[in-house]
This record gives C-alpha cells, sequence and structure tokens, in this order.
C-alpha cells in the first residue's frame, strides 16, 4: 500500500562544499486509496555540481486532478488486481500527475518498497547505453557509421556499424543463447570481452549470422558490445563514465550499474508466482541490462534528455528516426528506442525491459510531454500495458505489446534452465552465486 510521505531531495555536492546545504523540497506522495486526489506539486527537484534542469511547467489543479483520476484508474484495475509489486511514476510537464510504491523488496518481507528502491531496469537500460554513443558522436569523439571494427580491428563481421548495433540490424547472433550453445561454463560470470572474444575466435561455431543492415532483429549482443565501444572511446568503465556523465551530474542518487559484488544487496527478483529467481552466469553483462534505478530517476533522466543541457535537437532526430520500414504498421526501432508512430506524425517513445523477475516499462510521449514509467521486481505482464495509460493524455491508440516477452526471451526459460548453474558448478575460487 502506498504510503504518504514527505521526502526531502537533496542535491549532490561536491566533497570541498559538503559543509554548504542545499535547499531542499519535500513532496507529498498519493495515496494508493485516492484520499483527496491529485496534490500541486512543482515535481522531482533537480540540481547538481554542473547541471540544473529548469522547472517543470506548472498545471492546474483541475488539470492535475482530471489526469490523476484517469492514471488511478488504470493503475487500479491493470496493476493493483494483477498483484504488482514495485513502482510507478507519470508524469506531464516534468509534474508528477500520480506516484504510487506497492509490495516489499524480498517476498514475503517488510523491506517496504518505497520511491528510493532501485529496481533493474533490464533493457530499458538500452536506452543509457544508446544516448551514450549519441553523446560521444556528438563531441566528436566517435562516428556511429563507422564500422565497430575500427575501434576493435580483430572483429571479423564486415558492414557491422555503430549504428547498426544501436538500431538492431547488425545480423549478430544473442550471446544470451550462443555463449551457452557453445559451451560456455555455468558456473562463472560471461563478461562483455568475453562475448567480443568468442565472436572472433569461434566465428565458424556461431549460427544465426546474417548479412547487417538487411532486418532488425532485436540482439543483446548489439548493447554488450557498445558499452565496451565506449570504455574503449573514453578510456573509462562502463559504470564510471555513465554516473561521471549522467547520474551524479542530474542528482540520479539511487541510479547505478549493477555489479556482481552486490548480488546480497540489490532487492530481489521473483517469478508471477513469488518464486524467487537466482542470478546466473549472464549476470556480469552490461549495456543491454543491468542499471538499477527508481521511477524519480528516470524521470530526471526523461527531464534530461528533452532538456537540450545534453543533445542537440539533431542527436535526438537520429535517436527518434524509425530505421526499420521493410514492414508496414506503427511499430518500429530508433537508435536505443523501440516507437509507435501513428498516422499524423505523433511518435510514442519507449522501452520495454526483461530479466529474470524484473520488468519495467519507459513511455515517452513527446508532443504532449507526458511521461510514464512502471518498474516491478515481480514478473507481472500488466507492466508492459502501461502504454495504456496514454490515452488519459492523448488520441493515442491501446494496443497489446510485450516485445521483451516476445522478441528478448530473456527471462524464465534461460533462468529455469541455469539458476542454479553457478551453485552447483563453482569450485573454490570460482564466482559463486546468490540468492
Amino acid at each position: 500500500m502506498l504510503q504518504v510521505k514527505s521526502i526531502l531531495r537533496i542535491d549532490p555536492i561536491k566533497p570541498f562544499l559538503l559543509a554548504i546545504l542545499v535547499t531542499v523540497s519535500s513532496m507529498l506522495l498519493l495515496n494508493s486509496c485516492g484520499a483527496g486526489g491529485p496534490k500541486k506539486q512543482a515535481g522531482p527537484i533537480i540540481a547538481s555540481d554542473s547541471i540544473l534542469l529548469a522547472a517543470p511547467v506548472p498545471l492546474s489543479a483541475a488539470t492535475q486532478q482530471y489526469y490523476y483520476e484517469g492514471c488511478k484508474k488504470w493503475y487500479d484495475s491493470a496493476l493493483v488486481r494483477s498483484g504488482f509489486n514495485g513502482g510507478i511514476i507519470a508524469a506531464k510537464n516534468g509534474n508528477i500527475i500520480f506516484e504510487a510504491y506497492r509490495g516489499t523488496g524480498h517476498l514475503p518481507g517488510k523491506d517496504t518498497v518505497t520511491e528510493t528502491t532501485a529496481f533493474h531496469i533490464a533493457s530499458v537500460s538500452k536506452t543509457f547505453t544508446a544516448m551514450t554513443v549519441l553523446k560521444l558522436w556528438q563531441d566528436g569523439k566517435l562516428n556511429i557509421d563507422d564500422e565497430f571494427n575500427k575501434y576493435f580491428p580483430s572483429f571479423n563481421y564486415p558492414g557491422v556499424t555503430v549504428r547498426t548495433l544501436l538500431n538492431h540490424r547488425s545480423g549478430l547472433p544473442n550471446y544470451v543463447y550462443f555463449m551457452e550453445q557453445l559451451g560456455w561454463d555455468k558456473s562463472k560470470f560471461v563478461k562483455n570481452e568475453d562475448i567480443l572474444n568468442w565472436m572472433v575466435n569461434r566465428k565458424a561455431d556461431l549460427t544465426n549470422i546474417s548479412s547487417p543492415n538487411t532486418h532488425f532483429t532485436y540482439c543483446n549482443t548489439n548493447y554488450a558490445l557498445l558499452a565496451l565501444l565506449i570504455e574503449k572511446v573514453t578510456g573509462q568503465k562502463y559504470a564510471a563514465y555513465l554516473a561521471k556523465t549522467f547520474f551524479v551530474p542530474l542528482g540520479m542518487q539511487h541510479t547505478f550499474v549493477f555489479d556482481t559484488a552486490q548480488q546480497a544487496s540489490v532487492i530481489a527478483s521473483y517469478d508471477w508466482r513469488n518464486r524467487p529467481m537466482s542470478f546466473n552466469f549472464l549476470d556480469a553483462v552490461y549495456g543491454d541490462k543491468n542499471i538499477y534505478t527508481t521511477p524519480r530517476d528516470l524521470l530526471i533522466w526523461d527531464r534530461a534528455l528533452r532538456s537540450g543541457k545534453f543533445f542537440t535537437a539533431a542527436t535526438l532526430e537520429q535517436a527518434y528516426a524509425p530505421y526499420s520500414n521493410e514492414k508496414a504498421g506503427i511499430r518500429n526501432y530508433g537508435l536505443g528506442w523501440r516507437m509507435n508512430i501513428y498516422p499524423a506524425g505523433k511518435k510514442m517513445i519507449y522501452h520495454n525491459g526483461w530479466w529474470h523477475g524484473n520488468n519495467a516499462a519507459f513511455v515517452r510521449l513527446l508532443a504532449d510531454t507526458v511521461t510514464i514509467i512502471v518498474v516491478s521486481n515481480k514478473f507481472n505482464r500488466a507492466v508492459y500495458h502501461a502504454k495504456e495509460m496514454a490515452s488519459v493524455f492523448g488520441n493515442y491508440e491501446d494496443y497489446d505489446d510485450e516485445d521483451e516477452v516476445l522478441q528478448s526471451k530473456d527471462s524464465t526459460a534461460i533462468n529455469n534452465k541455469n539458476a542454479k548453474a553457478i551453485n552447483k558448478k563453482a569450485a573454490p575460487g570460482k564466482v559463486k552465486s546468490k540468492k
């Protein structure tokens, strides 16, 4: 049940300024029963050493009430009734219209989910990887139309460019499957470098390789390689560079890239029957997944993308352009973003995520300046229906979309088969998974 709280948000500051307290603002969370309706609020307070986002454009009380009632109706009917365990935010112009947190970090447990609980957002992590690559391109550090082997000369897949990795048109096979098929020792965690090395050295053993830029195939390998590219170009580890470039400057205090040393400290993961989902040999790979964050921090990310402080209009145009037009219909993929393009030209930019029992939806209605965020650590298909809430804010078609379930197959089948492998096979000196 959602609790009513006053939350203090303290801006991040440099060590030598720690003696100076930054003015903070409290926010009244909405009661899950809807008592009193929405409260007038200025939205999340964003400040940092170097990045200050503009204040959200205020809404009238009547407008907030109208949107709140529509969001709460969807939340009660779609999420609460389906046993939702997680957090949700719906915002307009940066103003939080509806916010709710439900359940516990462990099932059963007493660690109540709150606005500071960081969830694994699975493939929503790809939005950070993609925008980091595009920022490096914008800053002249790389060219997205270069072939990947310009940066990794041993990479023996001609025609695969940075752009085709970003838009899932590389034709590469998915490491989620081929590392096991090629005999990886599942008592050890796969690293990003291992994926690259096996692709280079065991190419003759790989199947499902197709010519680049001929069709869209959603593939986690693309983003594992892009994380290596970020490290190659910047000379920094992926986690450190994202923290330095985005998380810390924006005050995303509860956002981080998972490390296997954190297995015991991060929120647990469960299938729809409340059965725990263990870590397995694929859990050390990042770029395609492994960012933990909160709905509030994701809203900061959304506002940063819109702010003009990080990305030019030309860069965003590239990110949100449709690249896979072989099939008719409204669905498409950009550079790190799924999208629906409606007949009148209106776009819904979004990404879903699924890893183990964690799933997430990050929906952005660009024309209406609306953001819808749902995260959960107990698998719940209703999370992927978050886009239905778009109809509260404008004329958007309802549709059933579970792309991560249909195209990634990231979770249950793989986990059920391999979850115990690390524990069973781990020998002294090898990595051992914890539940």
